[in-house]
Order: C-alpha cells, then structure tokens, then sequence
C-alpha cells in the first residue's frame, strides 16, 4: 500500500488504483473532509485557507485538485504557489485565515505527494483533530456549495519576502555581523523551492551563494533526504569553491543540514545543538527536542544553566511540550529548527540566520565550531518479529528489566545509561521494534543496540 492515511495528513504515490495510492480521487475526498471538518468547527460563515507547495512534479496537478474542491466547498483559497512547508506556516496567522494545506511529501522520493494540514494558527491539527478528518473522509459526508456560494480564488507572490523580513526583525538575528564576515554558502536545494527561497534570505544577509540543484523543476538529483550518503555533491562543492559553510535542505525546507568548510557533515543531529547554544547563552530557559535526538541539546543546555526536556517523537509532541515548558528553542534531531520567538513549527531559513549570526559571532569556521560540542554518534536498527508477538508486553518487560536505570515510557521505552542510551518504539504500521541508540562512539552505539536485540529475544 503505497497511501498512508495518519492523524498528520495524507500523503502516497501518484497514480495507480483509488485507495491504494494517491490519486486525484483520494487527494479530492481528503481535502473534501478538511474543509468540511473545518466548517463544522468554526462559527462563521465565509473561510479561507492559504495553500502551498513544494516543487514536485506532481504538485500543479495535487494543488489544482486541492483549490477546486475547497471552492465547492464554498472555501476561499490564498495560493501561494511554489512555497516552503515553514512560509505557508508564517502565512496563515499573517493573512488571518482559517487553516492551511502544504502540499508536499516532505523528504520522500518524487513518485510521492501529501497533503499536511494547519489549523488557524498556521501549526499541524493534532492528533485528535486529525481523526475527525479521518473519520470524514471515510464516511464521506461531505455537502458542496450552490452555484453562487462557490468559494473565491487568488494568489499571492509576496509570501518568501514577507517570511524572510520576519527572520530578519528578530532581535537574536544579527544582520550586520553576517554582513560583516562575508559568508560564502554553497546550497543544495534538491531541484525544490529551497532554491529560491533560501538565496533571497542569504542575499539579504550579505552571502555569496553558490548555488546546487536550486532550480524548482521537482527532478531531485538525489535522494531528498538530507543524509551524508546522499550528499557527496556539495561536499566536493565546498572544497573546490572553499565555501565557508555548506546549506542543505530537503524539498520542503524544513529540514537543515550544515556542511563545513572541509566538506565534512555537521551531524543533522547538531543543527539544532549549535542553533540552541547560541539562543542559550543569551536567554536561560528550556530546549526541547523529542526522545530519539541527540542527548548533546541536554548537554549544552545545561552547559547554560538551562532546562532540557524529551518529547514524544513527532513535531505536533515537541511543539506540544515547547508551548508547556515555555521553551526558548526547540526541534527534532533530523535538522528541524523550532524557533518560537519566529512560530511554532520547523523552519529552515530560521535555522540558517540563527546558525550564520552564531558562527559570525564566536569568530570561528564551521569545523571549530563543532569540535566544541559533544561527541556523540547515533545506531538505528530494528528487530522484526512474528505477528502474533506482543510488542507492548516485551517493551514492558525491557522496563521492568532496567527499572535501576534512568526509564522513560513517554513513547515507547527510553533507557539512559551514565554515558549513552537506547530508545525502544514499536512500528504503527509493522510487526517491528525501532530500536535508537548513542553513545560515544559508533562501534559502542552499534553494540548496545546489538545487546539490546539480545536482550530482546531472549525474553520472547
């Protein structure tokens, strides 16, 4: 099944069978359901919502199904166009509307689209939100305007100044000492909308940019996710230019990863370290990141006399907990910066600003900057297990069986040893176990999660 209906959205592979993949029909009956969902919860009679997307190859023909339907709704539609997931973000609050549609899939593959839905405050429905329209869509109640109530249609070209201008007014954004260092940013931008939005911000800021796969024609040149294998390209880049730092962003850009003057990887995981220790230093308060991020925020948040905290994984559970804790800064470990002084949600052209007034201001290159926090280095593995196993009766024998040890059951099962950790999470859609670990070196990370693995099965 290549359609994966969640309390998040919509989102599967263009063409093929009704139900099975995303196809013009299902992409109709699920913007069908969120506007009416959104009809039945608001007391008022004329709605808009802002639209955007990436620039997939598919995302004129989702985008079009999308507007026409809200229409026959009765639904006002402001189209963004080609946009970014944190711009249409920004913009729904901005132009005062009722909710939002990203459509993108985010860092999947080209075949893929989705539909992301945001509630007036320009942040993802939650959970419970989003069963309501689950449900709406699958009865299909859905009663379609007459002829004069049709919503109306326009589009707006402004969104990326506007967000672009709202970074630049932060106070923790110091434009003239970015000026001042003269940056060179080389930037993969996956052939999507980053290519146009993130050298208008750099340009603001005084950088030279170098430009890789920034034209939005939606053919990725790699795969989109923002991950060392995929990114041999502009690492090359960065040293046959001798940038100062390299910029990637996966289709949607709401993901950062940071590249240094060698050419060698940040660690996604530490986008948001270097971005919280920067906030940090200048205003104590709490970082948040969810239970499978890097525990280097922990160490630097306490490095300032600062608060750290674990969320469920998910940015609707981190962005939950930020609003709780009050935070200062806050994100995911795959490069996802939530700055709230700015909005709720992960933003990549943020994260840029932030990181670039950091790094102008310590007077140091990216690769100094970096062997000044801790090192750490992350396993992923998994352990698949016969159907009739029951996942939530072995998670609670593992937390049973290191009750002595630091045990977090927010989400699945975290253990955190003195000087690493393994998370424990069951697949929603799979008969198997996630398994998260990190420690102080690779080797060490892959041995507790082979341990643990063991540890497993010998309980079955």
């Amino acid at each position: 099944m290549s359609l994966i209906k969640s309390i998040s959205g919509i989102r599967g592979t263009i063409g093929g069978r009704v139900n099975d993949n995303l196809t013009p029909l299902d992409v109709v009956k699920f913007a069908s359901a969120f506007g009416t969902w959104l009809q039945n919860n608001k007391n008022k009679k004329d709605l808009t919502l802002i639209i955007g997307r990436d620039a997939r190859i598919s995302g004129q023909m989702v985008s079009s199904l999308v507007t026409a339907t809200l229409q026959g709704l009765g639904i006002n539609v402001i189209d963004l166009g080609l946009s970014t997931t944190p711009t249409v973000e920004i913009m729904v609050p901005e132009l005062k509307a009722d909710g939002g549609i990203i459509l993108t899939a985010s860092h999947n593959p080209k075949q893929w689209n989705a539909l992301k839905l945001l509630n007036e405050k320009g942040e993802f429905i939650t959970g419970e939100n989003g069963a309501e329209v689950l449900a709406l869509a699958e009865s299909e109640d859905f009663n379609y305007a007459e002829v004069d109530d049709l919503g109306k249609y326009e589009t707006r070209d402004d969104a990326f100044d506007i967000h672009i201008q709202q970074i630049l007014d932060l106070p923790m954004v110091d434009v003239e000492a970015i000026k001042a260092k003269n940056f060179k940013v080389a930037l993969d931008a996956v052939n999507s909308t980053g290519g146009i939005a993130i050298p208008m911000l750099l340009d603001k800021l005084g950088c030279e940019t170098i430009k890789l796969y920034c034209e939005p024609t939606g053919h990725f040149p790699h795969n989109p996710e923002p991950l060392k294998e995929h990114l041999g390209d502009i690492c090359e880049l960065m040293k046959k230019e001798n940038a100062d730092v390299g910029v990637v962003v996966d289709p949607d850009v709401d993901r950062l990863a940071l590249i240094d003057e060698k050419g060698e990887m940040f660690g996604e995981e530490y986008t948001l370290v270097a971005v919280a220790d920067y906030l940090l230093k200048h205003k104590k308060g709490a970082a948040i990141s969810n239970l499978s991020s890097s525990r280097a925020l922990r160490d630097v948040a306490r490095s300032h006399d600062s608060e750290y905290f674990a969320s469920a994984v998910g940015e609707v559970n981190v962005v939950t907990l930020m609003k709780e804790k009050n935070a200062v800064i806050g994100g995911e470990g795959n490069g996802g910066i939530i700055y709230p002084d700015l909005h709720y949600g992960r933003d990549s052209l943020v994260g840029v600003a932030l990181f670039l007034t950091h790094l102008a201001k310590e007077n140091k290159t990216v690769s100094e900057l970096r062997a000044g926090y801790p090192s750490y280095f992350m396993g992923k593995k998994k352990i698949e297990l016969t159907p009739e196993i029951d996942v939530d009766a072995i998670l609670s024998k593992m937390e049973q069986e290191y009750q002595n040890e630091d045990v977090s059951t927010v989400d699945g099962v975290k253990i955190d040893f003195e000087n690493n950790w393994v998370h424990l999470r069951k697949s929603n859609t799979e008969p198997i176990i996630r398994i998260y670990t990190e420690a102080h070196s690779q080797e060490e990370a892959d041995q507790l999660g082979d341990d643990i693995i063991a540890k497993i099965k010998s309980l079955i």
